[in-house]
């Protein structure tokens, strides 16, 4: 009897230590199941893109841009890695007017750690109906919000001939409050700056050299053009803003990818949340970081270019004088094009690309051999003497012959209809550039007046001119 005790007493024992054995390996488990679970929550913050659907909306709904008789831009095809991207970038001024003072086209080569940024001016002449063609309004021309973005996305992709991957659109305050978040920025200023325009309690404040800049400092060099005299500024005018732009954004860039900056990721998460709409999801954009990070991606792999251009006029029918505008350099960007912004192998041709140019009779044309607006696709008039009331005027003055669609106007010659290797390359040059007005879009409407307020060289008034451009970190 005391045997059979002693031999369940040794069982019981043994099934104690055997339980004890369970519950260790059920706690190396669990350990293991929660590293698992933080892998897996670390991961889920990084998430590789996929190449959208462009024939749909964010949300899943139709989504197909009506391309009208112009350049179908390539929206697929063999693409140079795979991992090769291209995210288009417009910094939008809401104190400014709303305008899309910056623009920048990126591609950035994950494969190989190579990234291309290209400045587009604001005053690149696009082919649109309307009568003042400056890329910079396209957001307004379009009504703003998505529909502005779409209508400035078709005219940029028929620019460069490729539908970019991604947009990023940010307001300007995003620039201030990264800077701020990044606890400054040393930067080098290129000159004094003073400028001051009380109606929108603006005031330009900088000194030349290097220093470190604050948000606020930052945001006054960046969107600094000339000094209230206007004897002192950039010589090239937008073009030397865009200069100083770029130079900022490799800095910050440079300054970004430091260890230091890692904690503070919430605070960028936050600034992102509050100024930036984007068909990217945060977790990609934080997978394009980790790639740029992990993969060694060094200041000098990054190249900042500006749009090859030059200057030139043409006549304003709203305006009755000659505006300011650039034209792309069309074999210039045609080779930027090819061999660093289009993810595809495909070469592009002059005829992918929609460029304009201006003739030396003063008629409008384009590589595509289409002109959207037909009444400046033949040489206007330019009235030597100040024109009356009934002559080229806004919108609201025009004859009944200007106010028509354009097939009312004249039959499709060769200027409207069709293209030649001359009208590729424009004839007649202008001073530098300044700011576009904004309009409406629509090709048998009749060009819409000048907004109140608005100046040919479309500042919201003569004071409001310097400041609205911006840098964006996009």
């Amino acid at each position: 009897m005391a045997g059979r005790r002693r031999e369940r007493n040794r069982a019981g024992r043994r099934s104690a230590r055997l339980t004890g054995g369970q519950k260790g390996l059920i706690a190396v488990a669990a350990v293991l199941a929660v590293a698992l679970m933080g892998v897996a929550a670390w991961k889920s913050l990084f998430v590789r893109p996929e190449l959208p659907d462009k024939g749909t909306g964010p949300d899943g709904s139709a989504q197909e841009i009506d391309w009208g008789e112009g350049v179908r831009p390539r929206g697929g095809g063999e693409r140079k890695s795979k991992d090769y991207w291209t995210v288009l970038i417009l910094g939008r001024d809401t104190g400014g007017g709303g305008n899309t003072d910056t623009m920048l086209l990126a591609s950035y080569d994950v494969t190989n750690q190579k990234a291309t940024v290209m400045s587009i001016p604001r005053d690149t002449m696009v082919n649109i109906p309307y009568d003042v063609k400056k890329i910079n309004g396209v957001y307004n021309y379009g009504g703003g919000g998505e529909a502005g973005i779409q209508y400035l996305y078709k005219e940029i992709s028929q620019l460069v001939g490729f539908e970019p991957d991604y947009q990023v659109v940010v307001e300007w305050e995003a620039v201030g409050q990264i800077v701020d978040a990044m606890d400054g920025v040393w930067f080098d200023v290129p000159r004094n700056m003073n400028y001051d325009d009380p109606l929108q309690n603006l005031h330009i404040h900088q000194e030349k050299g290097y220093r470190l800049l604050s948000g606020e400092d930052a945001m006054e060099v960046l969107r600094y053009r000339r000094d209230n005299d206007k004897r002192y500024g950039y010589p090239e005018g937008d073009v030397g803003r865009i200069k100083t732009q770029q130079a900022f954004l490799s800095a910050m860039v440079e300054q970004l990818l430091k260890v230091e900056n890692v904690p503070k990721i919430r605070q960028f998460i936050q600034v992102f949340q509050d100024n930036v709409e984007t068909d990217l999801t945060f977790q990609n954009i934080l997978w394009f970081a980790q790639s740029a990070y992990l993969g060694g991606l060094r200041t000098e792999d990054v190249e900042f270019v500006t749009m090859p251009h030059r200057n030139v006029d043409a006549w304003s029918r709203s305006y009755s004088q000659d505006l300011e505008y650039v034209v792309p350099v069309a074999d210039e960007l045609l080779d930027l094009v090819n061999t660093k912004l289009s993810p595809y192998t495909e070469v592009f041709t002059l005829g992918d690309l929609d460029i304009m140019s201006v003739a030396s009779d003063g008629s409008v044309r384009s590589t595509s051999g289409h002109v959207e607006d037909a009444k400046a696709a033949r040489p206007p008039a330019r009235p030597s003497a100040p024109p009356s009331t009934s002559a080229e005027a806004p919108a609201e003055k025009t004859p009944p012959e200007e106010s028509g669609p354009p097939a009312e106007q004249e039959p499709a010659g060769e200027a409207g209809a069709s293209g030649s290797a001359e009208a590729t390359v424009p004839e007649e040059g202008g001073d530098s550039p300044e700011a576009a007005p904004p309009a409406g879009g629509g090709t048998a409407e009749p060009d819409p007046p000048p907004a109140a307020g608005e100046t040919p060289d479309g500042g919201e008034s003569a004071a409001e001119a310097p400041d609205d451009g911006f840098i964006i970190v996009s």
